[in-house]
């Protein structure tokens, strides 16, 4: 820069006016104000989040990201959890938020909810949590279904986590399928079509209640209505799920048809 540029005082040649008055209102969070925890590898879930929440006055999202592997592995998916709490205590310090949602369904799993929201608690006392997976409960329950079709991306030795996670909950699991990839960066590229035919595939094998769609790099929630259309069976995804869910934490009941059947729920 200029040294002379650097040395003019403000006020030479120009006229300030300080103090201004004003007035604030309850700003773009007057409903709530959810914050979003995101693997560091994701492509996907702000995307679909911002779709779904942005359109909603007076509910704001904010975002902070999670260091991570882009090899989705039990023990990478456990090494985030110290992280955990640093992350969510960047997402507007000092100021409350209503909900805190971890983004990652299988380490929620691999790690445990409770431990999940331990490590949230200890920087958001005040706020509720949610996971992929907690907030994949509470959409079962709101369908009222026991016999769940899961589909994910993971590689063999997740899946094992995955499903017995889910069924030690207390829910059949009586189909599950998957793409059978581990990195993230391919996760966030498989069409919408390869989830499609992913779920038939799953309800041509088995009956189910529902049809779980696992992982939040996977697109699916701007096609969760039409695939309900065409199948007659419920759908829901991570990022779909806890979209609904922290919604519905945070006291936001709007009914939402254009993103499926959920959305039309309250919490059970």
């Amino acid at each position: 820069m200029n040294q002379a540029l650097r040395e003019v005082k403000p006020e030479q040649d120009m006229i300030l006016i300080e103090h201004l008055p004003f007035q604030t209102d309850s700003g773009i969070a007057s409903r709530a104000r959810i914050g979003l925890i995101v693997l560091a590898t994701d492509f996907t879930i702000e995307h679909e989040w911002r779709k779904i929440i942005t359109p909603l006055a007076g509910v704001a999202l904010y975002q902070s990201r999670i260091l991570n592997d882009a090899q989705i592995t039990p023990e990478t998916l456990r090494a985030m959890e110290p992280r955990i709490a640093s992350s969510a205590d960047v997402i507007l310090p000092g100021s409350d938020l209503d909900v805190v949602a971890y983004g990652c369904t299988s380490a929620s799993m691999a790690i445990g909810e409770e431990k999940v929201f331990a490590r949230i608690r200890e920087v958001r006392p005040g706020a509720k949590g949610t996971t992929p997976i907690t907030a994949a409960f509470a959409a079962f329950r709101a369908f009222g279904a026991k016999r769940i079709g899961v589909l994910t991306p993971y590689r063999a030795d997740v899946n094992r986590i995955v499903a017995s996670y889910i069924r030690a909950r207390g829910f059949e699991v009586p189909v599950f399928g998957s793409f059978n990839e581990q990195d993230d960066s391919i996760v966030a590229r498989i069409t919408p079509e390869s989830i499609r035919s992913g779920v038939r595939r799953l309800l041509d094998t088995a009956k189910v209640d529902c049809v779980f769609v696992s992982c939040t790099s996977v697109r699916l929630a701007e096609a969760a209505r039409d695939i309900e259309a065409e199948t007659g069976v419920p759908i829901t995804s991570s990022n779909h799920a806890m979209a609904w869910h922290a919604l519905r934490l945070a006291g936001v009941g709007d009914a939402l048809p254009q993103w499926g059947r959920l959305f039309t729920r309250p919490l059970d």
